[in-house]
């Protein structure tokens, strides 16, 4: 099986699929990797590099997209890339299929091609190792994305996050105490702002307290609570995710009116709808708007923005499920694993996952029955 690498045609998104590091783990395991010309310049990684790891180069997309067998990206297919896919083949990336327009699922079903969702692969109990990493970059970013659009020069309030001695710092809420709220949190104390964190979970909200020493400020998330600790805030950070692919609006437009003017809302759940009824997906090239005196950053694709860090990290996570698909083909490699399983979105040209179906109104099929019955135990 050929391990096809594409240049991302997405705007402003400067991830590949895998690092030179990840290629060698693959070659070092016998696989045939196969680059595009310049698909890691965005990521600062060079053709060289990747030749030195062992991979072979291809002059364009279409060269990969007709030699390859199992294509890694990082973003959905593009409709272009769509139509160059060949019949059987396996794409993998963060694909949001149900967010897409139909057209682009007809085509990869039309061309019997699987689809494997890194969004999706997880196991039972909502672990998902390919979304993890890039939830902590998100995270970890809020900080130095926050502290630049508080600065007057960006219309900001002023308002330095750690403070001074005699002068308070920055307060920054949290919606949401998952990974991305979780890595939020400890960053913004890292920077010495004061933080409050809403979830909806008390036991959650037990273990993050006792996490953070106490540091960190929680509440349960309720119309009271929400109005109450927007009112203090100078930054807002919208971390919650759902299984189902669609974030509860826990903001309304009412509440963004009553925060102070100059302050910031980033919204992380952009991916899924936003968190906040203002919200609407802006790109890294003109990232921010402003509403009501509240400037709002709404990138979906966040961890674009560090692209060395996120694709190194994304073959750290990736590289062992591809080497397994490589090694011993779709069908083997999802009955042997539970987590890639859950991943599956298409297979071989059919839908199996009950969003896009929904989506676009499209039959679902049971994958444990498309595989003949050998579902994972």
């Amino acid at each position: 099986m050929i391990v096809g690498i594409p240049r991302e045609q997405a705007n402003d998104e400067k991830r590949v699929g895998l690092s030179p590091a990840a290629v060698h783990t693959l070659v070092l395991q016998k696989q045939d990797v196969l680059v595009e010309r310049g698909a890691g310049l965005g990521s600062g990684y060079t053709d060289q590099q990747y030749v030195t790891a062992g991979a072979r180069l291809a002059s364009d997309a279409e060269e990969i997209f007709q030699r390859s067998d199992l294509l890694v990206k990082v973003t959905c297919p593009t409709d272009a890339e769509c139509e160059m896919t060949r019949p059987g083949q396996i794409l993998m990336g963060f694909t949001y299929l149900h967010s897409r327009n139909r057209h682009v699922v007809e085509l990869l079903c039309e061309k019997t091609c699987s689809v494997l969702d890194y969004g999706s692969i997880g196991d039972d109990d909502g672990q998902l190792p390919v979304l993890i990493p890039m939830s902590q970059i998100a995270g970890r970013m809020m900080p130095q994305i926050a502290a630049r659009y508080l600065q007057t020069d960006n219309g900001g309030s002023g308002i330095l996050l750690g403070g001074l001695p005699a002068v308070p710092p920055a307060e920054v809420v949290i919606l949401g105490g998952g990974v991305a709220g979780r890595n939020a949190a400890r960053a913004f104390l890292g920077a010495g702002a004061r933080v409050t964190l809403l979830g909806d979970d008390l036991q959650h909200l037990r273990e993050l307290h006792w996490l953070f020493e106490g540091k960190v400020t929680t509440y349960i998330s309720n119309d009271f609570n929400l109005p109450k600790v927007l009112g203090y805030a100078d930054v807002v950070i919208g971390a919650v995710r759902d299984p189902k692919g669609c974030a509860p609006c826990l903001v309304s437009h009412e509440m963004v009116k009553g925060l102070r003017a100059g302050s910031v809302i980033i919204d992380l759940s952009i991916d899924q709808g936003g968190c906040i009824a203002t919200s609407r997906p802006t790109r890294p090239g003109d990232p921010v708007y402003v509403v009501d005196g509240v400037t709002h950053f709404c990138v979906p694709n966040l961890p674009s923005i560090v692209a060395r860090t996120a694709t190194a990290a994304l073959g750290n996570a990736t590289a062992p499920m591809i080497s397994s698909l490589a090694r011993n083909g779709l069908k083997s490699a999802v009955t042997a694993d539970p987590v890639l399983r859950n991943g599956v979105i298409i297979y071989e040209g059919r839908v199996t996952d009950p969003r896009i179906g929904s989506a676009h109104d499209s039959p679902v099929d049971d994958l444990d029955v498309l595989l003949g019955g050998g579902g994972c135990p």
